[in-house]
């Protein structure tokens, strides 16, 4: 399959961003990628091939010029916006008499403040193109659990934001919709990938999830996704 859409996944040098960015690659799609380190989105570029259809892309989240910049850097690549994927995020996993105001602060600003900014640099030209918007949030938006006091407070706001800016966008034909991951295979929370994780979702299986959202017919929309790793270890 081979369309004319674009596709900004934030976030996307390595893991999940990644993974989605070359299933859509893949597929057809014209697809922008973000780091906060251009050498890294570059490096990302490469190992994805298709350079023609993947535009690498300097931006921090947190940033909110830096997120209009890389619009308009697309914009005058391709000269649309059909897709917005806010992936980009970090974690510190720790009891509250821990964790550090540095870590919850790092959580909140990219976490969520990040997607929102994502969101406000997209959102009138995918109102124009009548685009979608997907936010990757994590279980961790419906499911507390101990030493999550930061990373729950940021996915429950993502999950709670997207709700309510599909309820703001649909109207004007613009699809939105939050996915909630279970245990990733990414490195995330400073994993490093390996056979150890062959057991949990692989980003390329969100790049396939991402995928059939957007072929999904107009009619219908599947505004929040929860997706599990189908068997992980029983623990002792």
């Amino acid at each position: 399959m081979v369309t004319n859409k674009v596709v900004y996944v934030t976030g996307a040098s390595k893991g999940i961003g990644k993974g989605i960015a070359a299933y859509l690659v893949d597929q057809g799609y014209r697809v922008a990628i973000s780091s906060r380190k251009l050498d890294a989105a570059r490096q990302a570029t490469e190992s994805l091939g298709n350079a023609d259809r993947v535009l690498p892309l300097q931006s921090d989240v947190r940033n909110f010029e830096d997120e209009q910049r890389a619009v308009a850097a697309i914009l005058e690549k391709w000269g649309r916006l059909d897709v917005l994927v806010a992936n980009a995020g970090v974690g510190h996993y720790a009891p509250i008499t821990e964790l550090t105001h540095e870590q919850w602060n790092a959580m909140l600003d990219t976490n969520v403040t990040g997607v929102f900014n994502s969101t406000k640099a997209a959102v009138e030209e995918l109102i124009k193109t009548k685009g979608y918007i997907i936010t990757i949030a994590s279980l961790a938006g419906a499911n507390f659990f101990a030493g999550g006091t930061g990373y729950n407070a940021s996915k429950f706001a993502v999950v709670g934001y997207t709700q309510a800016l599909m309820l703001d966008l649909r109207q004007q034909d613009v699809k939105v919709t939050t996915i909630m991951p279970g245990s990733v295979a990414s490195h995330f929370n400073n994993n490093e990938p390996s056979e150890k994780d062959n057991w949990k979702i692989q980003p390329e299986d969100l790049g396939q999830l991402v995928s059939d959202l957007l072929r999904m017919h107009p009619r219908s929309l599947p505004s929040k996704v929860e997706i599990r790793p189908t068997k992980p270890p029983v623990k002792a």
